[in-house]
């Protein structure tokens, strides 16, 4: 039973990281990084976030928050000898 429940976490822990990594792509340059270097730095600064980007923001950060707690769970049921 345990076993399964490992290899459904790590399953789930390797498809939020996936969506993370996609996400975080999809992201806009702030500026004033890596993102200058590459060509970001001319984006003009129109003065407020869009609300496409406030909520890849959130996505982000909830998908980030099931990624955490994956990784703590994946961590506690290996420690416990699951």
């Amino acid at each position: 039973m345990s076993s399964v429940l490992v290899v459904g976490l790590a399953i789930l822990l390797v498809i939020t990281s996936v969506l993370l990594i996609v996400l975080i792509l999809l992201h806009r340059g702030k500026g004033g990084g890596l993102s200058d270097l590459f060509g970001g730095g001319v984006t003009s600064s129109v003065g407020g976030s869009s609300v496409a980007e406030k909520n890849l923001n959130r996505i982000t950060v909830a998908l980030g928050l099931v990624w955490a707690a994956s990784i703590v769970a994946v961590g506690l049921l290996v420690r416990t000898g699951a």
